[in-house]
């Protein structure tokens, strides 16, 4: 197998792990990273053996004989690099969300199908172990139907700097719910097997950040003096096909527990369960309890889990769907931009305070 040529765009958090799973695949050529930062640029080149650099992402996709890029910048990015990199017959990789909107995650959704190229989009939450050995446990039937769920990622001081392009409505396309939520809402719909949504009902509150509460210093963001201008807290009320509910809640600032909070919980018509990750991201494995009745006798357990391979495992992935074209047209950015609708239909509601139907 000839190695892929790939390119990094975004040299923050986030495109540091992306070089870094890239690095870990022995069939993975780095070429090209882009970034504004000239030293850390400079540095990311050599640590990865990358032989050219530019501060223009479109001096990046002029790279001759690039098979794929990754997309790691600011949100309102992410559509213009994609299709331009898809129209220009290469594979993309991206950050989430997918866009700032689903009208954006659409055109990317179009240039990848005209292109014939595949357009994924980093949901790395849902490869984390303990919700892989949850979803083995629904799939197996072990909880029977399950009719209602609760999912949240819960900060407590976790603006990711005040004044940056994260809190600004225009670059960002939202705050928490858009930004973390849309990992929230994925996993939940990984785990309750891809039910159709019908219609959300939601509210967001900016009650804290406005007042310079709830910051949390992140290196990688843009420098501003953008107001704040998203919500710090969402929740959501999902009706699902079937008859089932899902009810999300996300916070960049909340006064609750200082430690980040990821969890799960779902009621069966046979069981239950509990997934709970104190520490969220910090903590690659959480607790995990199931709830059942064998005979009539409680028989509760909790599962064991590994941790999950977060990026390297989203990256590896895209990598072997790039080896195998028949896998190419469907993954084509479907089921991310089925995240973006509903994420819109949220904020709707929340402007319109009603119920929207879900196209």
């Amino acid at each position: 197998m000839s190695p892929i040529r790939v390119g990094v765009v975004g040299i923050g958090w986030a495109g540091q792990q992306h070089l870094a799973a890239y690095q870990d695949l022995p069939d993975v050529e780095i070429v090209a990273i882009a970034g504004k930062e000239p030293e850390l640029l400079a540095s990311l080149g050599a640590q990865y053996g990358a032989s050219m650099l530019f501060e223009s992402w479109e001096k990046l996709l002029e790279v001759p004989d690039l098979d794929a890029v990754s997309i790691a910048v600011p949100t309102f990015l992410h559509a213009p690099i994609a299709i331009a990199a898809l129209k220009r017959g290469l594979h993309v990789l991206s950050e989430k969300p997918l866009a700032r909107n689903a009208v954006e995650g659409q055109q990317m959704v179009d240039a990848a199908r005209s292109a014939g190229r595949v357009l994924d989009v980093v949901f790395n939450h849902r490869l984390r172990g303990d919700i892989q050995t949850l979803g083995e446990i629904i799939r197996r039937g072990e909880l029977g139907r399950p009719y209602y769920a609760k999912a949240s990622w819960m900060r407590r001081r976790g603006i990711p700097l005040l004044g940056s392009w994260f809190t600004n409505q225009e670059m960002s396309g939202g705050g928490p719910l858009a930004d973390i939520g849309v990992h929230v809402l994925d996993y939940a719909l990984f785990l309750l097997g891809e039910p159709r949504v019908l219609s959300v009902n939601a509210v967001t509150y900016s009650e804290l950040g406005p007042r310079g509460i709830g910051g949390m210093k992140r290196e990688t963001a843009d420098q501003s003096t953008s107001e704040y201008e998203v919500e710090d807290f969402a929740a959501a009320f999902v009706r699902l096909e079937g008859g089932a509910t899902l009810v999300l809640e996300t916070s960049w600032a909340a006064f609750r527990s200082p430690d980040d909070l990821i969890d799960f919980s779902v009621l069966g018509t046979d069981g239950g369960a509990e997934l709970k990750a104190v520490g969220a991201t910090k903590k690659l494995v959480g607790d995990l309890h199931v709830y059942r009745d064998v005979d009539g006798e409680i028989a509760d357990y909790q599962p064991t889990a590994q941790p999950g391979r977060a990026h390297a495992g989203v990256v590896e992935n895209f990598v072997q769907v790039l080896r195998d074209p028949a896998r190419w047209p469907t993954n084509d950015g479907s089921l991310a931009l089925k995240r973006a609708r509903i994420i819109d239909a949220c904020y709707q509601s929340a402007t319109e305070n009603r119920e929207i139907v879900v196209e």
